[in-house]
Order: C-alpha cells, then sequence, then structure tokens
C-alpha cells in the first residue's frame, strides 16, 4: 500500500496516551494537524497493584477503533529516563573520519556492551571546517538498551502498528522549541560561538520525572529530574492519610478543597525538592556554557496546572516561567480549537515534536529503531515486486518454451531421422572405444618410456661431471715439449679452485654478469677494427700500474653472487668503446654456475694485447666459447657465456719464494735463475725472492647439462626428443643443497727446468686443498715444479684426474660420485 505524506506522533506517558497527526503546510516553516487522539489510563501505570502491558494495549485498541494509521508512517517517544544522552567534543578531526571517531567514543560514554544497545548520534551545529578537517564540533551521542526498546514497541507490534522512528522524549521536546519557539534564529552558518544567542529553559513535568532541556537552538543540554506530578500525590497521602485515588483528586482540584492551605503544606517539600532540582541543573549548565544567557522557562505538561506552581518556580528561580497555551506554527482548527486538545495542549508537545522531526528538517533526526527491523521491512516490502519479478520471469520462459516446441514439432520427422542419429551414436561409440584403448596403449608406453629414460641417464649422468673436468682440463695452454720461454711468456694457467652452484633460473646469475659479458664482447669486436696498438711505453714502472680498457669489467653484480662486495676503480673509456653494448639473450631454466679462480705469469711488458686479462680471454676463454677442443665435448657439453668477474691489476711485484736448488746447480731454472738480481744473497732458510708479474682472476660460466644422447641426436632421434628428469632443485645461496665445491690446481711444467721436461697434455685437473698455494710449498706448487700438486684427493676429482689423462676410473671410485654429479 502506498503511504501518504501524513505522520502520527505517539507519546505514552504514565497517565495517558497523545496522539497527534500531522501532514505539511504549504508554508515552509507549519505543519498542519488533522486528527489527535488523548486517551487517559483509569490508573497510573506506575501504581503497583496495575499491568502496564494491558492498559497501554486496551488504550491501543481503543487508539485504532477511533483513528487509521494505514499508510502513515509512525513516531513513537520513550521517556528521558529509559534513554542515555552524552554530548561531547570531538578533536579535530577529517570529516570523513567522524564516524570512526563517534564509535571509539560511543564505547567510552555508553557503559554497555554495543551489541546490548541501540543507539545514534547526531553532529551539531557550530563546528567550523577549515580544509577538510572539523574544528570545535560537538556531538550528542543517544543510545538506549535493547530490550527496553522492543518492550517499548512490543505493545505497537502486537496491535499491528509499524513503528518507523523510535525518539527520545527530550529530544523530541528540543525539536518542538527549535521550530514553534525560535523561529528566526540565523542560519547554522552564521552561528558564533562567542556571541551566542539567549537560551531558554524548557521543563515538562510528567508523573513520574520531570524532563528538564536548555537550548539556544543550537546546543542544547538535558536532564531527567526524578521528580513529577506523582510525588505530590504521594506526598498528600503520607501527610494526610488519604488513598491514591482521593488524594489525586484533591490535587486537580486544589483550588476547591476546604482547606487549600493544609493541602499546600502538605506538598511543600515536593515544591521545595523539585525547585532545588532544577536550580542545580540550570546551575551546573551555567557553569559548563558560561557565555550563554538564559531569559526565560518554558513550562509544559498537566502536572504544571497545580495552582501555585508556576508562580512559586518564577519566584524561585528568577526568571519568567510560561506555560504553553498553544502552538505557534501548528495549524488546522478542526485539531486546535477542539476542547479536549486545548484541555490538555502542554501534553502534547512531545507528540509535536515527534511529527516535527519526520514532516521537516529538524536540528536532531536520531532514530533509536533496531538495525534488524529496518532490514527486515525492507526485505518484505521489496518481496511482492520480486514475486512479481520471478512469475513475469517463468511467464516468459513458459512461452517462449510453447514457441519453440512448436516449431520444433512442426518439422520433425521422426522416422526420418532415427536411422541417422543411431548410426551416429554407433560411430561415437566406436570413436570412444578406439580414444580408449589410444589412452591404455599411451600410458603404457609411458611407463617402459620412463623407465628406460632413467636407465639411460643413470648411465650417462655419472660421466658429465668427468667431461665436465677432462673439458676444463683441454681448454688450458700448454707449453710445447723442448721449448725454453721466458717465464714470463710460458703459455700457463693454473687453477687454484673450482666452485659449482645449483639455481633454479640461470637468469638470475645472467642478469648480474649480463653487462660485463656484452661489453667485452662489442669491445673485442670493435678492437678487432682498430689499427694495431701503439708501443708499450718507455717506463716500464709507468706500466705496472696502467691497465687497459679491457681489463676494467665491471662485474660488481657477480662479484656479490660469489661475496665479492669490492668494485673496481673506474677508468676512463676509449671513445671507440662508448657504443651501445651487443645484445645477448641469456640463458633460462635450471642449470649450474661455474666459477674458476686462477692467476698466471703470462704478463710479457712487450705485448701489452696479450697479458692480464687478455691472456686469459685469448686462452682458456676463447677454448671455452668452441665446441670442441682437441676431440673433447666443451659447448657441445652444455658450457655457455665464460665471463672474467673479478678482473684486478696485474701485480708487476709480486715477491716469489724460490727454493736455491732451482736458482744454481745443475737442476737450475734458467727462467727462474734469469729474474735474480746480480748479488742477491740467499735467505737463511735456503730461498731466495724474485719479482715476477702475476695476474689472478675469477671466471664464470654456465653449464647447462648436456647428456649424450642430447649431443648425438642425429643418431638416435627417437632418444633425443625424451627431455632430461630434472636435477634436484637447490637454492640459491645454500650451500648444504646441491653446491659442489672442488679446489682445482693446474700445473704446467716450464722447459728447461730442473728434470725432464713433461710431454705434451700434461697439464692435468686435480684437486689441491686451497692452503697448498704454490706460493707457501715451493716443492708442489712453484711454476718451475715439473710435478702436479698433491693433497688430500676425494674418488670424484681423482676420478677426474684420471680420466684427464685418458684413463679408466675404477668401479670404486665411481660408486662414491657425489650425487649431483650423476
Amino acid at each position: 500500500m502506498p503511504r501518504s505524506d501524513a505522520v502520527w506522533g505517539i507519546d505514552i506517558g504514565q497517565c495517558a496516551l497523545k496522539a497527534l497527526r500531522c501532514r505539511p503546510h504549504e508554508e515552509p516553516h507549519r505543519v498542519v494537524a488533522t486528527a489527535f487522539d488523548y486517551i487517559e489510563f483509569p490508573k497510573m501505570l506506575s501504581q503497583p497493584d496495575v499491568d502496564p502491558a494491558e492498559l497501554i494495549q486496551d488504550a491501543l485498541k481503543q487508539f485504532l477503533s477511533r483513528n487509521n494509521v494505514r499508510g502513515d508512517r509512525v513516531v513513537i517517544s520513550v521517556s528521558g529516563q529509559s534513554g542515555l544522552a552524552r554530548f561531547v567534543k570531538l578533536p579535530p578531526v577529517d570529516a570523513k573520519k567522524i564516524p570512526d571517531i563517534v564509535r571509539y567514543e560511543a564505547r567510552q560514554q555508553i557503559p554497555f556492551a554495543l551489541t546490548d544497545v541501540v543507539w545514534d548520534y547526531q553532529q551539531m551545529v557550530g563546528g567550523t571546517v577549515v580544509e577538510g578537517f572539523v574544528i570545535e564540533t560537538e556531538v550528542g551521542l543517544f543510545a538506549m538498551k535493547r530490550d527496553q526498546v522492543y518492550r517499548a514497541l512490543k505493545p505497537f507490534m502486537a496491535a499491528g502498528i509499524e513503528v518507523d522512528v523510535v525518539q527520545l522524549a527530550p529530544l523530541a521536546l528540543y525539536n518542538y522549541v527549535v521550530f514553534d519557539q525560535m523561529p528566526k534564529l540565523p542560519p547554522p552558518d552564521e552561528y558564533d560561538p562567542e556571541s551566542p544567542p539567549e537560551s531558554l529553559v524548557l521543563l515538562s513535568l510528567g508523573t513520574d520525572s520531570t524532563d528538564l532541556v536548555v537550548t539556544n537552538g543550537y546546543r542544547m543540554w538535558q536532564r531527567s529530574i526524578p521528580l513529577g506530578g506523582s510525588h505530590f500525590t504521594k506526598a498528600l497521602t503520607k501527610e494526610l492519610k488519604l488513598t491514591f485515588a482521593t488524594a489525586e483528586h484533591l490535587k486537580r482540584n486544589a483550588a476547591q478543597a476546604e482547606d487549600p492551605r493544609a493541602l499546600f503544606q502538605a506538598m511543600r517539600p515536593v515544591f521545595n525538592e523539585l525547585l532545588a532540582e532544577v536550580q542545580r541543573s540550570i546551575g551546573y549548565y551555567a557553569n559548563l556554557h558560561r557565555k550563554e544567557k538564559i531569559s526565560r522557562c518554558l513550562a509544559l505538561g498537566n502536572a504544571m496546572k497545580l495552582p501555585g506552581l508556576q508562580r512559586y518556580l518564577a519566584q524561585n528561580l528568577g526568571m519568567e516561567v510560561e506555560r504553553i497555551e498553544g502552538f505557534r506554527c501548528l495549524s488546522g482548527t478542526a485539531v486546535t480549537e477542539a476542547p479536549a486538545f486545548k484541555e490538555n495542549v502542554m501534553s502534547f508537545a512531545v507528540a509535536y515534536g515527534l511529527c516535527l522531526q519526520v514532516l521537516r528538517e529538524t536540528r536532531i533526526r536520531t532514530n533509536l529503531l533496531p538495525r534488524e527491523i529496518l532490514q527486515d521491512r525492507l526485505i518484505r516490502a521489496k518481496k511482492p515486486w520480486a514475486v512479481g519479478a520471478a512469475a513475469a520471469i517463468m511467464l516468459a520462459l513458459t512461452l517462449s518454451y510453447f514457441f519453440h516446441w512448436r516449431a520444433w514439432n512442426a518439422v520433425v520427422v521422426e522416422n526420418y531421422w532415427k536411422p541417422a542419429a543411431e548410426e551416429a551414436d554407433r560411430v561415437v561409440s566406436t570413436a570412444n572405444t578406439y580414444k580408449t584403448e589410444y589412452e591404455q596403449a599411451r600410458e603404457a608406453y609411458k611407463k617402459v618410456d620412463t623407465a628406460g629414460l632413467y636407465l639411460v641417464q643413470n648411465l650417462e649422468g655419472r660421466e658429465l661431471w668427468i667431461e665436465l673436468l677432462k673439458s676444463l682440463n683441454e681448454c688450458l695452454p700448454r707449453s710445447a715439449p723442448g721449448q725454453n720461454l721466458p717465464f714470463d711468456k710460458r703459455p700457463e694457467i693454473k687453477i687454484t679452485r673450482v666452485e659449482c652452484q645449483r639455481l633454479n633460473n640461470l637468469s638470475e646469475w645472467w642478469n648480474t654478469v649480463k653487462d660485463v659479458y656484452q661489453e667485452v664482447k662489442s669491445s673485442r669486436r670493435k678492437t678487432q677494427s682498430l689499427s694495431p696498438p701503439p708501443p708499450p711505453q718507455a717506463d716500464p714502472e709507468k706500466r705496472a700500474d696502467v691497465l687497459t680498457p679491457r681489463d676494467m669489467e665491471r662485474a660488481v653484480g657477480a662479484e656479490k653472487l660469489m661475496g665479492n662486495t669490492e668494485e673496481p676503480a673506474p677508468q676512463p673509456v676509449p671513445a671507440e668503446e662508448n657504443a651501445a653494448p651487443v645484445e645477448v639473450p641469456g640463458p633460462t631454466g635450471p642449470g649450474w654456475v661455474i666459477q674458476i679462480t686462477g692467476y698466471h705469469y703470462h704478463n710479457p711488458r712487450d705485448e701489452p694485447e696479450n697479458q692480464g686479462a687478455d691472456y686469459v680471454r685469448n686462452t682458456l676463454i676463447a677454448n671455452l666459447e668452441k665446441p670442441e677442443v682437441n676431440g673433447v665435448d666443451v659447448g657441445r657439453l652444455g658450457i655457455r657465456f665464460p665471463v672474467l668477474v673479478h678482473v684486478p691489476k696485474i701485480d708487476f711485484n709480486y715477491m716469489l719464494e724460490v727454493p736455491e736448488s732451482e736458482l744454481v746447480g745443475e737442476n737450475a731454472n734458467p727462467a727462474l735463475a734469469a729474474l735474480v738480481p746480480p748479488g742477491s744473497p740467499p735467505s737463511p732458510d735456503g730461498r731466495r725472492q724474485v719479482k715476477v708479474a702475476r695476474f689472478d682472476f675469477v671466471l664464470q660460466f654456465c653449464w647447462i647439462e648436456t647428456p649424450r644422447h642430447k649431443r648425438e641426436g642425429a643418431a638416435s632421434p627417437a632418444l633425443a626428443a625424451v627431455p632430461s628428469l630434472p636435477a634436484p632443485p637447490a637454492p640459491l645461496g645454500n650451500p648444504g643443497a646441491g653446491v659442489q665445491a672442488a679446489n682445482v690446481g693446474a700445473q704446467a711444467s716450464q722447459p728447461g727446468a730442473a728434470g725432464e721436461a713433461p710431454a705434451a697434455g700434461s697439464n692435468q685437473v686435480a684437486n689441491a686443498n686451497p692452503a697448498d698455494d704454490e706460493d707457501s710449498d715451493p716443492a708442489g706448487s712453484d711454476p718451475a715444479d715439473t710435478d702436479t700438486a698433491g693433497g688430500d684427493v676425494d674418488p670424484a676429482d681423482a676420478q677426474a684426474a684420471a680420466v684427464a689423462a685418458d684413463a679408466e676410473p675404477e668401479d670404486e671410485a665411481a660408486a662414491e660420485i657425489p650425487p649431483d654429479a650423476e
């Protein structure tokens, strides 16, 4: 049913039910009263022998028998004693965060859990907004226990009246006073807290309590005083020994009593107590708001008809006390001129204020109706529309189905299509049978194929690490048999350590060395197109502190990968090398990063382009980039992207200790003897120090394991198409998971030194302890020595040395290969 624009304001007190029906007026500051009702209870609800719920229920039945509320909105009030009102000043806060601040304040101000109460808030007039922040704003918090709200709603639910708003009676009085008694207030934006308008006191004397409201139209303060008209009656029953009904009759007709003086003497204590409470409340408000001035007092409630009460309050409060005789902004003579309304007009202020909250823009618009009730009503209101929409959809679908079925039925020929449909079903069944057989055969093939793959890879995997070490050995430069070259021109590179680390994605490593690799590649391409380099400088000592541009590889990221955080000093780059580096697609996917640590003495001063890092590139790195070296697979084995990640300066003043036996006598090494300064005495321990040029380096490359059947795919294409099984994953930087390290020393004998010259291919990759460096053990690691370095050799390294010397490893050594090498 559509709703009208009328509103019923219903106020159920302790003595009577007051109801007022209003609707909007054409004028903006007026409303029209169209109906009212005043139903007095047979007894006051606070009397001990009375059932309040029954009396209220009977009053509502009588009200509904006289009035029709269907289609009208209904607003009810609850007493101020049943609720809680707090006014809180908020700190400067963003306007959007006011609800969050208010919720926090509600937890502090309301002495119950928020789930046990129904609460709402209203932002009062007077705050200022500066750049989105609200300053000096006041918020009113209003709450009521949930069970009390439902107790107040229960009679209306039983009577079938839907309540739209539940409001506290003092707030309804505030809305009435601002609308009806203060029509000429300036707009809220013109409110000046330093010079507020005059305030008034609204005193509504009820049956059991008195609602006191102090307001200037913008701010309000309220208090419920636990004194009312029934206390005057009780004073009479106590002093004059009367029944409650007789005392109530005498109170209402005190002027016609035989001895009015005795009546007022009996009620004087209540007069004094009421006055004291009112004075204390007004004094408290005046202390809170010192800049406000209270000019008058309005008296409401039928109890204010008691003779002498109005004059007594006016004399003792020091201000004028006015009794309300009518409502200024309420039209509708059928109501306002009715005798029952005029007689009880002072008790209709709450009902009037309730109607104003819905009809006009009042200052306070809070609602204590539980949210679950509003939600249920909203769902119930939408149910007819939902049912209608569902029915319309079902009807549309039914009609659509009917028309489609009619069109289909007009052309269907069952016997014509049936044979073709059966044949199609047979074809589908046969295809499904073939598909099932195919899937079964495919699964069987996968099992056999997987087993074969594991067998093949198990055999090939144990050789991969041996092949890798053999490839490294073949890539090292060697001295030809019978050569007797100067010490700084011997084609030798010594490896002191080989480390490896498994990565799940080689792009992590490539991102750290990409710039260095591309820069070197671009530099080498440009160097090939340039003219021969200029002759070396005349002063060799100055040459010792100068590096060529290609020695300045910026490998900060790669060194950080292996723990080296030192950055080489920046050096000037020739103009022809400033071109953009060549973009090289790097490796991806799982694989190994191999790091080689080594040094060499091949640093002739007359060959600046074949010393230091250039010599490593021209020999070791050049060999690592070839598909094979001396018949041994290198590139085909999976070695990719060799790059120097640590390139220090050549140490031209490196002091090498050499035994005296290597410098003089039959076993003297001419290359080393030539380096000894004339007249240099030997040390007490039989050693001498010679100055040599030494270059240390760190080289890295990635290794993507390529088994033999992958390299020989043309011979067995079916096997080559089978993907390799993944190696066990090892997180980057975890030495205990998939990281294998070996110390490798490569010794190349010097022709012409003491002892017999080694044959070609004598450079072997052996396992040497890092502490057994050639500088500290001349007998085992001196460049002049002809024997390979010794030390503790584990089975895997022994097998690698055997393979490098084209020897077959024994079964025991092969059985002890680390798991990563298999």
